[in-house]
């Protein structure tokens, strides 16, 4: 980690995590040391207080946004920066969230910088795409800053990763470096001194995750350290982290799926996927209040210990054969235990809306969604559906962008839909409305356009 220049805060918090599996920690938090949350604050009872709202007005010249950026989007077959794919309006992820600062800060007057934490794979693109929101780099502030990696650890020895293609022997060391990356660089302590104390921080896919004046005017109030934005759980979210509250300690915690503990069987306890017990789930929008971040960091050698999250894969993640290793992470929610104080907000749903497959890319791109005069994107009023449509895409011949946008050149109507899945091969050349619970299946390993003919399709199973 020397050679590679890494900080030596980094490094000797990696330390710390690897002394942890050293001496046989797993990360996993047990149903005995945790209990289920009840009575946190809910979003609507902020918004409809005026003095959140004016609060939080006043302080957005305190406010500065970062957006984690460092992901390339594989899954979905990109090969740069997911946040530079087109989502509404031939717009991407980062022009919408740029523009909606650019217009925020318009209106109020206020210069509210935007920075993005980065890879290695994504600083060039995301550097780039930034390049015409100069305004958004107030005070020489960086457009970007980088995330660490952490060597990967061979299982069967204990010792760094050295396979002859150099990448394999680094992961990613989870979201929760962005603390070590503020610090390391410097730019915690910039901020500050430039009068931002305040920082959110969101995902670049999740659009629903806007600056909200009335959540910075709460959080200010409260005087926390850290506020976590989480919403309900749902049977979709069952197998995903939730938030509970330490016995022990009677502080929140966030339990990830890698430290669920496992049956017999090996599969996850059924009490971590009851959605009822356990209601709530991190959104990965953060709050935090920077003069407290650098106060505990000092504390703890220039690092935030957050809590050890110890994943097992294979040392080339193509070739499930190749040798085993630790990852070791640590995720930017779990601080909510860390930092005295901390707190969470119940939102809406629609302050979740990451995109991250092709399905989600379909429903947003959409008339589902509107993309309206802020730059904000919310949920069409015409819709009068419950929540949003369930979409299922053969992922063999729509998984991949490449594949997704040759074959639908038109987007479909989903406005009215309940759920639309598509079985086969089959190419939307023109526009057709999807009402109710809908089936396209194309039998056979033809490609099928569909017909001119079939423009409306209501609640039925299509066969082509």
């Amino acid at each position: 980690m020397r050679r590679e220049g890494l900080p030596e805060p980094v490094i000797k918090n990696f330390e710390r995590l690897f002394q942890d599996v050293m001496l046989g920690k797993t990360g996993v938090i047990t149903e005995a040391e945790i209990e289920p949350v009840t009575g946190i604050d809910c979003f609507k009872d902020i918004v409809a207080c005026s003095s959140s709202v004016s609060t939080g007005e006043k302080l957005l010249g305190q406010l500065a946004v970062l957006r984690l950026n460092g992901g390339l989007g594989t899954t979905m077959g990109l090969e740069r920066a997911k946040s530079l794919l087109r989502v509404k309006g031939g717009l991407s992820f980062n022009d919408i969230i740029a523009r909606q600062l650019q217009v925020l800060g318009a209106r109020t007057g206020a210069s509210i910088p935007l920075i993005h934490m980065t890879s290695f794979s994504t600083d060039a693109d995301v550097v780039r795409a930034m390049e015409p929101y100069a305004d958004l780099s107030p005070g020489g502030l960086p457009k970007t800053f980088l995330q660490h990696r952490h060597p990967k650890i061979y299982v069967d020895t204990m010792s760094p990763a050295e396979e002859p293609l150099e990448e394999l022997n680094w992961n990613p060391p989870g979201h929760g470096d962005i603390y070590a990356a503020l610090l390391a660089t410097g730019l915690a302590e910039k901020l500050l001194a430039m009068g931002k104390r305040y920082a959110f921080v969101a995902n670049a896919d999740n659009l629903g995750a806007t600056v909200e004046p009335a959540i910075l005017g709460h959080f200010a109030a409260s005087g926390a350290p850290f506020l976590m934005e989480t919403a309900e759980r749902t049977k979709a979210d069952a197998k995903g982290g939730h938030l509970a509250r330490r016995k022990s300690s009677g502080r929140l915690v966030l339990r990830e799926s890698s430290q669920a503990p496992t049956a017999p069987g090996g599969e996850i306890i059924p009490e971590f996927q009851d959605v009822l017990k356990y209601r709530h789930f991190n959104t990965n929008n953060i709050w935090l209040d920077l003069e407290a971040v650098v106060k505990v960091a000092r504390e703890h050698e220039g690092s935030i210990p957050l809590p050890l999250i110890s994943n097992k894969k294979t040392v080339n993640p193509r070739d499930r054969g190749s040798r085993r290793v630790i990852q070791i992470e640590t995720a930017m929610g779990a601080a909510i235990e860390v930092f005295e104080g901390a707190r969470a907000l119940q939102v809406p749903r629609s302050r979740f809306a990451p995109v991250k497959s092709n399905n989600d890319l379909l429903v947003v791109r959409s008339d589902v969604y509107q993309l309206n005069d802020d730059f904000t994107i919310t949920v069409n009023p015409a819709r009068t559906q419950a929540g949003l449509p369930s979409v299922s895409l053969d992922a063999h011949f729509y998984g991949l962008i490449k594949d997704f946008e040759s074959r639908i050149k038109v987007m479909p109507s989903l406005v009215d839909a309940q759920s639309f899945s598509v079985q086969g091969d089959v190419v939307f050349s023109h526009g057709v409305k999807i009402t109710g619970a809908v089936s396209l299946v194309c039998s056979g390993e033809k490609q099928k356009l569909l017909p001119p003919e079939v423009t409306a399709i209501a609640s039925q199973e299509v066969r082509l």
